[in-house]
This record gives C-alpha cells, sequence and structure tokens, in this order.
C-alpha cells in the first residue's frame, strides 16, 4: 500500500499545537500493555505483531476507513486529530508506550479519528484475527487487556461528561454575550436617534433663532439697544456655539456614513500651518508661547485643503484649552519616509495612556482632577475620521519631558499613494 502523507504546512501546523496538549502518561515505556507484551514467549511475540515505520508527516489510518488493527507505539510521537488535517481538531498525542486504535480488534467500525506519525515511528501492529488467538494462548492476557479497554473507556466518558458541562458553560456564556450585544446595539440605535434628532430638528430652529437675534440687531431702536446689548451678546454667543456642535454632529455623521467629499490634490502645507497659527496667536489671551517648526523642504501632500485646515484647527483648539496661563504650544511638521508628520505639542495636563484612544471616539472626554472639561469629544471625533480618510494616522503620546500632550497625525506624500 503506498504511503499517505501530510503536505508538510500541515504536519507544521500539528506539530506546532502540540505543546498545548499533555504527552499521554502511557509514555516512557512504562504501559501496563506494553509490559505485558513484553512477558510473552518471544515466538508468541513475533507471530502476533508485524512491525510498521512510518515517515514524518504519514498517515497511520484514518478517520472513517474501516480497519480491523490496533498498534503499539515502540518509538517516536504521533499526533491524534478529527477533521480536515489543515484546520485539524487534536484529541491528544501520544509517545512510546501507547497504544492506538485497540477498538479495531473488538468490532468492525470506522475508525473516529486520524492518527498521524510526528517523526520516525516504529509500530507494532495487531490484527483481530491475531488478537483472538493470542487471547486463546494467554487467557490472563485477556483481563488485563479488557481493564485496560474499560480504563480507556472511563476516561472518555469523564472526558465527555467534563465536555459537556464545558459546552452548557460556554452556551450560557454566548447567550449572556448575545444579550449585552443586543443592548449595545439598542444604545448605539439610541444614540443614533438622538444624534438625528439634534442634526435634523434642533437644526432649522437654531438657525431661525439666529437670524432673529441679528435682525432685532439691525432694527431695534438705539436707545434699546444700548440697555440690551450684553443680553444680545450672550444670545448670539450661545446661538452660535449651539450651531457649531450640531455643524460638528452633521459632519461627523456624514463622514462616518461615507457622505462627505474629499477635493484631494497636491496640497502645500507650510503656507496653512503658518495661517492657522497666526489666528490663535490673535485670539491668544493667556500669554501661552506658539511657534510653528517645518522642515524648509517639507514636501507636498496629497490631502484635501479645506479638512486638513479644519483637523488642524481642533487639534490647536483643543491644546489651547488645556494649556495653562504662560505655557506654550508648538505646531511641529516633519518629513518620515514616504509621509509627513504633524504634531501639536503642549504642556497641558496631558492624556492617561489607558484613554488615548477612546478620546477619539464621539463624545469621549478624559476625567481629570482639578481640569475643567469643555466641548462634547467632536473635534477629535472629525479629526480621526478625516486622517483616516487621508490613508494616515492619528494618535496622541507624552509631550517632551512627559508634561503635556503631542497629538500626532500622518499625510502621504504626493506620488506615494
Amino acid at each position: 500500500m503506498p504511503r499517505r502523507l501530510l503536505t508538510q504546512p500541515q504536519l507544521k501546523n500539528i506539530i506546532a499545537a502540540e505543546s498545548d496538549y499533555p504527552i499521554s502518561p502511557e509514555a516512557a515505556y512504562n504501559s501496563p500493555f506494553l509490559n505485558m507484551i513484553m512477558s510473552l514467549d518471544r515466538g508468541d511475540l513475533a507471530r502476533s505483531f508485524i512491525e510498521r515505520d512510518c515517515l514524518p508527516g504519514e498517515i497511520i489510518f484514518e478517520e472513517d476507513e474501516q480497519g480491523d488493527t490496533m498498534y503499539l507505539i515502540w518509538s517516536g510521537r504521533v499526533a491524534i486529530f478529527m477533521g480536515n488535517p489543515d484546520t485539524p481538531t487534536i484529541l491528544a498525542y501520544r509517545s512510546a508506550g501507547a497504544i492506538m486504535g485497540e477498538m479495531a480488534v473488538l468490532e468492525n467500525q470506522p475508525r473516529s479519528a486520524t492518527v498521524v506519525a510526528l517523526d520516525d515511528v516504529h509500530l507494532l501492529g495487531m490484527n483481530r484475527q491475531r488478537f483472538e488467538s493470542l487471547l486463546q494462548d494467554y487467557p490472563l492476557m485477556s483481563l488485563t487487556i479488557m481493564e485496560m479497554f474499560s480504563s480507556r473507556l472511563r476516561e472518555s466518558d469523564e472526558a465527555r461528561s467534563t465536555g459537556e458541562l464545558s459546552e452548557k458553560k460556554l452556551i450560557q456564556q454566548m447567550n449572556h454575550l448575545q444579550d449585552e450585544k443586543e443592548k449595545q446595539e439598542k444604545l448605539e440605535r439610541l444614540r443614533q436617534e438622538t444624534t438625528d434628532l439634534v442634526i435634523h430638528d434642533l437644526r432649522n430652529p437654531l438657525n431661525s433663532i439666529g437670524v432673529s437675534l441679528k435682525m432685532l440687531s439691525a432694527f431695534l431702536p438705539e436707545d434699546v439697544m444700548q440697555k440690551n446689548q450684553e443680553i444680545l451678546k450672550i444670545a448670539q454667543a450661545s446661538c452660535e456655539h449651539l450651531q457649531r456642535l450640531v455643524d460638528s454632529l452633521l459632519d461627523v455623521s456624514r463622514m462616518e456614513e461615507g457622505e462627505t467629499i474629499f477635493m484631494m490634490g497636491e496640497l502645500d502645507l507650510k503656507p496653512i500651518l503658518e495661517e492657522v497659527m497666526r489666528r490663535f496667536l490673535v485670539i491668544n489671551t493667556k500669554e501661552i508661547q506658539m511657534e510653528t517648526v517645518y522642515e524648509d523642504d517639507l514636501p507636498a501632500v496629497y490631502a484635501d485643503r479645506e479638512k486638513i485646515e479644519r483637523v488642524l484647527t481642533n487639534l490647536l483648539d483643543n491644546a489651547y484649552k488645556y494649556t495653562p496661563d504662560k505655557g506654550s504650544i508648538k505646531l511641529n511638521a516633519i518629513k518620515k519616509k514616504d509621509q509627513v508628520q504633524v504634531c501639536i505639542i503642549d504642556n497641558g495636563p496631558g492624556i492617561p495612556e489607558k484613554d488615548r484612544r477612546r478620546i477619539f471616539e464621539r463624545f469621549a472626554q478624559v476625567p481629570e482632577e482639578n481640569v475643567i472639561r469643555r466641548g462634547f469629544g467632536l473635534g477629535l471625533a472629525y479629526c480621526k475620521l478625516a486622517i483616516e480618510r487621508h490613508q494616515g494616522k492619528i494618535w496622541v503620546e507624552d509631550s517632551e519631558g512627559e508634561i503635556g500632550s503631542s497629538f500626532c497625525f500622518t499625510l502621504p506624500i504626493i506620488g506615494t499613494l
């Protein structure tokens, strides 16, 4: 009969899994069955067993095939598995002294698993006819073998009971996870419905309020305006703030749905960096030291100007809010391989490592003692979505000296995509 061999990848996969499975305690030449065989008369031993040598990866017998021979491993190691050898379900690993396929000498049923040699294996095989003849010559041997089979059946039954218990626990865990998943999906739908309500049902009334306030400012008598100027300014500022929040929600939702159009092209970052920083210098009332540092030969990137300008504005606004009076903010841009890396570095309170991914989610904020939380976490969510659409990455890390934060993102250099 020609040898049947696993492919090298299949064999490597099975060998790699061996460390997760303990070797049978029958190993090391100490099994009762091996000791009993060794006590037989040499002539009877030679007549009862057929020797077989197997190469690494050779299939000794296969699941579902008919067979009437059991095997004793004289040397080497084997793996027992079920299913496709590309994705096998490993049952056990056996070494010298173990017996395999013993049920084949008792019943005429298909094999229940596949056995494959892991290295050079030397086997002693005994078929049903020789087994029955040996039992007639050695009556006590039948009792020993039956005891061994009984032990094997007991182990199998215990393993089956353990498996059933594990399966029940697994089903319970799966049901619990399914319930949790459904709860999360329900909460997500509720959040999305709330967002849609804010975006669509509040936007028009807010626009109307904003227009009405501007009309009042334009048409109210001068003396009435003077008396109510402060109230009107507060109302206008509050209305504009709400409109910005609604617009931010709308922008993030559109980008998540892939509805935002990106006008991609060659973009020189240097003038944009200067312009965005210049706007913040105008509103700088905290005497923060602000500077822009970039390489003179900074290459052009492939990007949407309006989206990148907004990303820079959001990140600088975030840094400005949390940088203390007379602190510092640096806008830095350098070339790194086939990308340009931009970092906004501040010396504010910093971001704990456990929160550094979460802060880019919608509505996420970092709870810190002695720090006033502002905003609703929409600016960073927009930045993440926009940069990822540019095939770039965005992250936050400690700034120099581990004081403050460094928000960084990358953009592909023109011609590298």
